[in-house]
């Protein structure tokens, strides 16, 4: 779409930016690109314009769109295709339907609402608008052990990520929960479709949900308690595009050292992970255990010593972590 064309120009020009340049780049009429910054303005874009001088982007609204994107993930693998969207079921939904039609690897689907955004283990997500919600296509050339390693890989890269868009750092709640000051900011939910002949993976779907801009009231007082959003840790958080495009190149960077890097990867999962240290509860299925989080192991498996003394390497279920998100048994 032209709009989405000259917002891209728009956003990586350094100055003023002249009708006939942009005519001449993308090989339009002077009338079609006056009528493209027509509409960003009406969408609460701030355009300076004079004569002789051309189009300048002052301000923008915290919108989420190719053009926003596109400019900073020009070149790399993961947004060479985005696709934004108003609301969707879900957007690691949407990202495995594409998937299964031959979408290309780095696909990125971003949505502003999600109506059944989905957590681990079969919960919902609640997905109210104003937040951001985005889900990666990859199709990794790894064993399956390899793989069981990529949602720690996304951990450590959002938090990456919201460092370069917030300058903080937060920490990780093992395996897939993103966390300050005990509570939660950010989810991620990696599916994985599987050829059921062969067992090859053909493609993981790497969900991402981060907490912008609620407030307390938005969340309630039963998410209240363990959930937070960037509003609430920095009174004034980056826009929602900035923010994913930090994400999406941190993501990008390091997917490109995935597998073969997984010692300085695990080293630095190690150091931000908050639940080595802490009491643990254990729960799968029926069966609920007590321990000390113990440390990680080489397959980011959380190594659990239990009460009675034994010891098991967790890499599934769920983890409580005493004091965190609520649990304080």
């Amino acid at each position: 779409m032209l709009r989405e064309e000259v917002l891209s120009l728009l956003k990586g020009a350094e100055g003023p930016l002249s009708g006939e340049a942009m005519r001449r780049g993308l090989g339009v009429s002077r009338a079609a690109v006056w009528k493209a910054v027509e509409e960003l303005r009406q969408e609460g874009y701030v355009i300076s314009s004079a004569p002789n001088r051309g189009y300048m982007l002052v301000s923008s609204p915290d919108l989420l769109s190719p053009g926003e994107l596109s400019g900073v993930l020009a070149g790399r693998l993961i947004g060479r295709e985005l696709l934004c969207l108003e609301t969707v079921d879900s957007t690691n939904n949407e990202v495995k339907r594409r998937a299964e039609e031959g979408a290309p690897e780095g696909l990125v689907v971003l949505a502003d609402r999600q109506t059944g955004g989905k957590g681990r283990l079969g919960r919902t997500f609640v997905s109210p608008p104003g937040q951001l919600y985005f889900t990666v296509l990859l199709r990794p050339s790894c064993s399956l052990r390899e793989l069981m390693w990529l949602t720690a890989w996304a951990a450590v890269s959002v938090c990456d990520g919201i460092e370069r868009a917030c300058a903080f750092r937060p920490g990780i709640k093992w395996t897939n929960d993103i966390i300050v000051d005990g509570r939660k900011l950010c989810g991620i939910l990696t599916e994985l479709g599987i050829e059921g002949e062969s067992g090859a993976v053909r493609y993981a779907a790497v969900g991402i949900g981060v907490n912008v801009n609620e407030t307390a009231a938005d969340f309630g007082p039963e998410l209240s308690p363990v959930a937070i959003s960037l509003a609430q840790i920095m009174g004034t958080p980056p826009r929602r595009a900035a923010l994913a495009a930090a994400i999406l190149t941190a993501l990008d960077d390091n997917y490109r050292r995935f597998p073969g890097d997984k010692a300085a990867f695990l080293e630095r999962y190690r150091a931000g992970c908050l639940t080595v240290g802490q009491q643990v509860r254990l729960v799968r299925g029926e069966t609920e255990e007590t321990g000390f989080a113990e440390g990680v192991d080489e397959d980011f498996a959380l190594v659990v010593r239990l009460d009675d003394g034994s010891r098991k390497a967790v890499s599934s279920g769920e983890v409580s972590v005493r004091g965190m998100l609520g649990y304080a048994d």
